[in-house]
């Protein structure tokens, strides 16, 4: 098949999960003989943090704005089997103004933001997709399992409603080497959002305090203040997605933050999440629903309700403990999350709808 997608970023993971999402499918969809033509509005932000400026398993596109690269595109567009339109594209509305409603190839739109989505629809502020969008889309994809994907086809009116989960690059991660005693005792990989805060502040932060001996890490931008921060908790303003399994492979455990949206929605684990599992970090999360539906707790992953059981974790569980929730975590990530998995059900949904164009599932 020939894909073209217009995205939020593939080239920069500055600030965004969305990069490592799109690379991700682009490998395992090049994987399995399809080709990927990818459509990036090229920003500030991210010209300044570009970590994959030629992208080895998709055609990059960069444009300075709609208008210009309108005539390219919607070439690329015609000739190609599937257009893929992401949340957060600048353009995103515009794309699907020009593409749905006529014949051509399946218009899908891939929401790696539903619960924000959702929530911004309801508003009536979501600036890169509007609610009478959805019923032309051939396919909405989205990152939020469960009950949000019967709120979509009852609620929005989508014709055919799939999961696509984040995934992880197992090949980087199963080369992630884990020392018998790492020397950070927990970290967090994320950028800064104001509704994961105090997550970030019970979780994190406060374990810190309370063990000065042991270390801590923090890796992630935009964050406000740093002058008041525990002395032995080290800052990373940005790692690139390539020294991610060696960030995880430096910690005892890790964490996992959802935000609010996610929480309040449920079934919507973050890529962050697979990949610390996928690198055989054992993880600590804070609860949410759906998640007995990725990992098992208590023999997969350990779920805290605040410092005290961060603390206790970090304190009680023996090596050997940890090790068998890094390896039980590892064994599901890696059957079960990996790109080529995401890619191959990715295939296998455009593949039903090309065969039944028109009826909705």
């Amino acid at each position: 098949m020939e894909l073209v997608v217009f995205g939020l970023s593939i080239s920069s993971s500055w600030g965004n999960g969305h990069a490592t999402t799109y690379r991700g499918l682009a490998r395992g969809l090049r994987g399995l003989g399809h080709r990927v033509r990818f459509f990036e509005r090229d920003v500030e932000w991210y010209a300044v943090h570009r970590d994959l400026p030629r992208p080895a398993d998709a055609e990059l596109t960069l444009y300075p704005d709609w208008p210009s690269i309108r005539p390219a595109a919607l070439a690329a567009a015609a000739a190609a089997d599937a257009v893929i339109v992401g949340s957060y594209c600048p353009d995103a509305i515009a794309a699907c103004e020009a593409l749905l409603g006529r014949p051509g190839p399946l218009v899908c739109f891939y929401d790696i933001d539903t619960p924000i989505t959702l929530e911004a629809l309801r508003q009536g502020r979501c600036a890169y997709l509007r609610a009478d969008l959805i019923p032309a889309f051939d396919l909405y994809l989205s990152f939020t399992g469960g009950p949000v994907l019967q709120e979509l086809r009852q609620t929005w009116k989508a014709r055919r409603v799939r999961p696509l989960y984040c995934a992880c690059d197992e090949s980087a991660y199963r080369r992630a080497r884990r020392t018998a005693a790492p020397p950070f005792a927990l970290s967090f990989l994320g950028t800064f959002a104001p509704d994961r805060q105090r997550k970030l502040l019970r979780y994190l932060f406060a374990p810190a305090r309370r063990l000065p001996k042991e270390r801590f890490w923090l890796a992630g931008s935009m964050y406000p203040e740093v002058s008041d921060w525990p002395g032995n908790l080290r800052h990373d303003f940005h790692l690139a997605p390539a020294a991610h399994p060696a960030f995880y492979a430096s910690s005892r455990f890790t964490l996992n933050l959802t935000r609010q949206a996610m929480v309040e929605t449920g079934f919507s684990p973050s890529v962050r999440l697979f990949e610390a599992a996928a690198a055989g970090t054992p993880i600590i999360t804070d609860p949410w629903p759906g998640l007995e539906q990725f990992f098992h707790a208590g023999r997969e992953i350990l779920v805290a309700g605040d410092t005290e059981d961060v603390v206790h974790a970090l304190t009680h569980l023996s090596r050997r403990e940890s090790a068998a929730l890094g390896r039980a975590a590892q064994a599901r990530v890696l059957e079960a999350h990996t790109c080529q998995r995401r890619a191959a059900e990715l295939a296998g949904y455009l593949a039903g709808c090309s065969r039944a164009q028109g009826a909705p599932v």
